[in-house]
């Protein structure tokens, strides 16, 4: 039997060769997961070009995955750098990578990041319609906004972020209530500035059926942007962000009429207390679609440490049912990141999903902590670093302060709790003060 895109498959009762190899890492049974993926709780990003992708799936029942965003700048334009970037996600195990490139002709980055990454693949397409035609905004027409998506399509990319939920009745909305920092969403500000410029609708919700034409052709998954996100935690939760995500469940289900798979993107800033309820919202207003969270950054006082208040908000997002996180790095609200930064945006993204899947009760998500505590228990110093999310910062920080007794380390020394209750448990002394071993 044929089918046109994964959510066609699961609905035919077919499952698919990423079904399986997406249930065999999840530990999941792959009708459960063909049930969850035909009712578009669960996607699978998969474009049909992407030859070189190694499938995951982002929804309900799975690990929480993350998401790097790269990509050239006009101030950065070095592909050779991003791609640097690219090869050092991939070995850190990111699930997903988008290239935010917004300069030139990005199409050769582009390329050769699909090619070489089994990670999945996103952009936001509107980024390069300024550079693709060489125009200024205004005058791009809908027809060429819909021509990049399907560019995009034909060069393997897996997900799309489309700002299509910022139409005129959200536009109006957003005028009538007043907010601190108006529309941070790049993508969302470039379309609401299209709209203001020309006196027209957004393309992508005029247009809406020539989108899911393209992708359905390519499997592209939707990933319905959040172009009234907050900027800052006084504009969380308004009406601009709610209307949005109400437009965003209408669109979902229009999307999954076509066999199109739909991810819902989400805030943003956020105070900690707003966050379960933001959670809750999401999923009954886009009736389940998996939820992918920028964050959310719970303060916005800590530029330099902005993918620690990341990475708070991130861990309590995953653990009240966010699907998908999207990494935040030091260099946030400051510059384009460097490899550096990148890497220490990854460790906190894993770390907020992980604990998020502790919470949420993901299968097999408490297994690693509790091996890593009986390596702790033994004192089992290489074995502990097997485990670590960050295994080479874990060994420099040891190796950089040696303790007299290798049991132990430069904190507690020969009073480490553990060297001392493994002693008393099996019935010997405790030396502190004593040279003997």
């Amino acid at each position: 039997m044929e089918f046109t895109t994964q959510m066609d498959a699961a609905k035919k009762g077919i499952v698919t060769k990423e079904m399986e190899k997406v249930a065999k890492k999840e530990k999941m049974e792959v009708e459960e997961l063909r049930s969850l993926v035909a009712e578009g709780k669960v996607a699978i990003p998969a474009n049909k070009n992407h030859k070189s992708l190694d499938p995951e799936a982002i929804g309900e029942g799975l690990r929480t995955k993350i998401n790097v965003n790269l990509g050239i700048s006009k101030d950065c334009p070095s592909i050779d750098a991003e791609l640097e970037k690219v090869q050092t996600a991939i070995d850190m195990k990111a699930e997903a990578i988008m290239d935010l490139s917004s300069f030139g002709k990005t199409e050769e980055f582009r390329k050769r990041l699909v090619d070489m990454s089994p990670a999945m693949i996103g952009t936001v397409p509107i980024y390069d319609a300024v550079g693709f035609y060489d125009k200024e905004l205004k005058d791009i027409t809908a027809q060429e906004f819909l021509d990049v998506v399907e560019k995009h399509g034909k060069d393997g990319v897996d997900f799309v972020t489309i700002h299509a939920g910022i139409n005129g009745e959200t536009a109006e909305v957003f005028k009538r209530n007043k907010r601190i920092t108006n529309i941070v969403s790049r993508g969302g500000s470039l379309m609401y500035a299209w709209m203001e410029l020309n006196g027209k609708e957004n393309p992508f919700f005029e247009h809406y059926d020539k989108l899911l034409d393209i992708c359905e052709k390519y499997d592209i998954t939707l990933s319905l942007g959040d172009a009234c996100r907050p900027g800052c935690i006084s504009d969380a939760t308004d009406a601009s962000q709610v209307k949005e995500l109400m437009v965003l469940g209408e669109l979902t289900l229009r999307a999954w009429e076509r066999n199109v798979q739909v991810m819902i993107e989400g805030p943003g800033h956020m105070a900690i207390n707003e966050i379960e309820a933001n959670m809750v919202l999401e999923k009954k207003l886009c009736h389940g679609a998996p939820f992918y969270v920028l964050g959310p950054i719970v303060t916005d006082i800590a530029p330099g440490y902005d993918h620690i208040t990341s990475a708070i908000g991130g861990a309590i997002a995953a653990s009240h049912g966010a699907d998908f996180l999207c990494y935040v790095t030091p260099a946030e609200h400051l510059r384009l990141p460097n490899l550096e930064d990148m890497k220490e945006g990854i460790i906190a993204s894993k770390i907020a999903a992980h604990a998020g899947d502790i919470a949420k009760g993901v299968k097999g998500a408490k297994n690693v902590d509790n091996e890593m505590s009986r390596r702790r228990q033994k004192l089992d110093w290489k074995g502990m670093f097997e485990l670590a999310i960050d295994p080479e910062k874990a060994q420099r920080y040891r190796a950089e302060s040696m303790p007299e007794h290798e049991d132990s380390c430069t904190m507690c020394g020969k009073m480490c709790s553990m060297r001392n209750m493994n002693k008393v448990m099996e019935g010997k002394d405790i030396n502190i003060l004593r040279e003997d071993e």
